[in-house]
């Protein structure tokens, strides 16, 4: 008498599944004191030697840094591509990876607008002087963010995200298959192309004195 064998024991006997590493890993790169108002408020007086910090004084920053990446962009030949309400950005960058016959470089620039924490300015006075003096406070808007979509030949497919305005702050994701298969076999075995490796962003220990050189101020 023969037992009929349903799918679920056949595919456990012949089939092994391995996952290994992860699927997509997000990376922030932020400087901490610059993410609060009084931080900022620090950098404009201390570094740029402004008498009052505003967020008036973010927009040449904002201006020069859209300006390089689309420089950057035009001087690579890469296209830059507006991404349209509810549009899949992996289905783009998918396309761009079909076409890409070399091993590793960037693809095509993405550009979105997406919410993103600000900080605007509101003229408060002095209770007891009556005197106007400007202050900083956070608040959210609609901004551009740009995304450089890559190829690496040992990560695989990346993409590094900036935040237009006053772009203090990156964020990198690293994209790996979600799921990879193959028939039985001895135990030990690996999957070629499933190892990863990854970063650890650790802390910042940084203090306002480590920020005056990078961001323009003087040593």
């Amino acid at each position: 008498m023969t037992l009929s064998r349903s799918v679920a024991e056949i595919l456990r006997d012949h089939v092994t599944l391995e996952v290994e590493g992860i699927d997509r890993m997000y990376l922030n790169a932020v400087i901490p004191i610059l993410q609060t108002e009084g931080g900022i408020a620090w950098f404009f007086r201390e570094c740029r030697g402004h008498a009052f910090a505003s967020s008036a004084l973010m927009a040449p920053i904002t201006r020069a840094f859209v300006e390089a990446l689309e420089h950057f962009a035009r001087s690579e030949s890469l296209d830059v591509v507006a991404f349209e309400k509810k549009q899949r950005k992996d289905d783009v960058a998918a396309e761009y990876r079909a076409r890409f016959r070399g091993e590793e470089g960037l693809l095509f620039v993405g550009k979105a607008q997406e919410k993103a924490s600000v900080f605007r300015t509101q003229r408060r006075r002095n209770p007891n002087t009556g005197a106007s003096y400007a202050w900083l406070y956070r608040s959210t808007a609609m901004v551009n963010q740009y995304y450089f979509y890559a190829l690496d030949r040992d990560f695989g497919p990346f993409f590094l995200k900036f935040c237009s305005y006053f772009p203090l702050q990156r964020e990198a994701l690293h994209q790996r298959p979600r799921v990879r298969q193959a028939s039985a076999r001895t135990p030990g075995d690996t999957l070629p192309g499933t190892r990863q490796r990854g970063f650890v962003l650790r802390g910042s220990s940084y203090t306002p004195e480590h920020l005056r050189l990078p961001l323009g101020g003087e040593d």
